[in-house]
């Protein structure tokens, strides 16, 4: 049932055991010379190498290997790691349909059911909604704990449950990735609207790019066209982060410059490092255009030779109306970047924070090469904030928590947004009397 519409026939990495040997060995020498953990590499470890190397040795099929691998990964219990080929065959829901899900029990049992969907993305053009609930994958039952996994560049069939508890088949087209290394396909990123009486709403998606001028520039466009508004609904829900993008939101909710935080392999901590962290290489200001991007690597080639921590800055945007009154909406898919700045709100009491705790996923990471096309996502350092929380492992809780009610969604409600709007409303009461 899958039908490929802008690529030949999807062909498996055909390996021998020798090359999976080898890529194996790879992997196992990459974690031990850039994990960002060498501690978790210990004799649980090595003992879960021996038992699963057997499995991924002797799979007799791309997908098995791969996720043979990727089950000997999860035995380390970390984010931002995982293993793929770089042609990007299969990608998760986030990626590939731009769109998040949960499991909890429905009429048709323990389901997947779909929390986030960003607009312009393969599921929301498919015409899933937040609320829809997963049943099949290309005539596949899929239920939890199996995740669906979904092939790049391809037509896919899901059979759902959505409102008033009707079943029915969709056709999602999933294109191929731009990138080579991390494979993903761009929903909207930017969205912005008017909700009345002087507040405004900005919904980001996420933050492609390393230094991400085209959406930093999108969310400025956005918030100007807004105007003069008293307050601010800043939507992270179902953003999993991305590059230096998000310095643009986080400069927004504050006039000057304030730092943010830094990304720091364990080798690199000492004591010291509430006065060693003064000297690091300040980062405060995205280009308006990529053309800059070159003096951009000039000015910091130094400090990423030396391998020198950077520190992230505000960009001192100066002073907006809706500063005091802003709202940051999460939810527990809110990870990496976007968390950054939920993280940076809260140490510097910039905005009020409503939905569900965040993901507890934020750490710097990587890829490398590691044969035959296959390549390792890895974390390298953990990230500090500039007041020296490390937030891996440790969701961000909200000011106000508001869990996601799928059936609410499903019946078109959002609760979370309109507790927000509530929260929104009483601050500007508080600022005007």
């Amino acid at each position: 049932m899958t039908k490929d519409k802008s690529a030949p026939a999807e062909s498996s990495v055909q390996l021998s055991m020798r090359e999976r040997h080898t890529i194996l060995e790879n992997v196992l020498a990459t974690l031990n010379k850039r994990f960002y953990l060498p501690e978790k590499l210990n004799d649980n470890w090595l003992n879960a190498v021996e038992r699963h190397r057997p499995l991924i040795e002797g799979a007799d099929t791309a997908d098995r290997f791969e996720q043979s691998m990727s089950d000997l990964l999860a035995e380390l219990h970390t984010s931002h790691l995982g293993f793929f080929h770089g042609r990007a065959q299969r990608a998760s829901s986030r990626a590939a349909l731009s769109a998040t899900y949960l499991a909890d029990e429905t009429l048709v049992g323990k389901r997947w059911i779909f929390q986030d969907v960003h607009s312009g993305g393969a599921a929301s053009i498919a015409g899933i909604e937040p609320g829809d609930i997963l049943l099949s994958v290309d005539g596949r039952e899929i239920t939890p704990p199996e995740h669906p996994v979904f092939p790049m560049g391809k037509q896919t069939v899901l059979d759902i449950v959505g409102k008033d508890d009707q079943r029915r088949t969709v056709a999602v087209d999933v294109a191929r990735p731009k990138g080579k290394k991390l494979h993903f396909v761009e929903p909207t990123l930017v969205q912005s609207r008017h909700l009345g009486e002087g507040l405004g709403y900005l919904k980001v998606a996420m933050f492609p790019g390393m230094v991400g001028v085209e959406v930093a520039n999108e969310i400025s466009r956005a918030v100007d066209k807004l105007g003069k508004i008293d307050s601010l609904i800043i939507d992270l829900r179902g953003n999993t982060g991305g590059g230096i993008g998000a310095l643009r939101v986080m400069s927004l909710l504050t006039p000057g410059r304030i730092p943010v935080g830094f990304a720091l392999p364990k080798s690199r901590v000492t004591p010291n490092l509430d006065s060693e962290k003064q000297q690091f290489r300040r980062f405060g200001s995205i280009p308006t255009s990529k053309k800059a991007l070159w003096l951009l690597a000039l000015q910091f080639a130094p400090a990423m030779l030396a391998k020198t921590p950077i520190v992230l800055e505000t960009e001192e945007l100066g002073h907006k109306q809706f500063h005091g009154g802003t709202i940051l909406l999460v939810d527990r898919h809110t990870a990496s970047a976007a968390e950054m700045i939920v993280a940076f709100a809260r140490e510097n009491n910039l905005a009020r924070i409503v939905g569900e705790k965040t993901a507890g996923r934020l750490l710097s990471a990587t890829s490398v090469k590691v044969g035959q096309g296959y390549r390792l996502a890895l974390p390298t350092g953990a990230y500090y904030t500039w007041k020296g929380t490390v937030l891996e492992g440790t969701p961000i809780e909200p000011d106000e928590q508001i869990q996601f009610d799928w059936r609410q969604r499903s019946a078109s409600f959002d609760g979370q947004l309109d507790r927000a709007i509530e929260t929104a409303r009483d601050v500007q009461i508080q600022r005007a009397s």
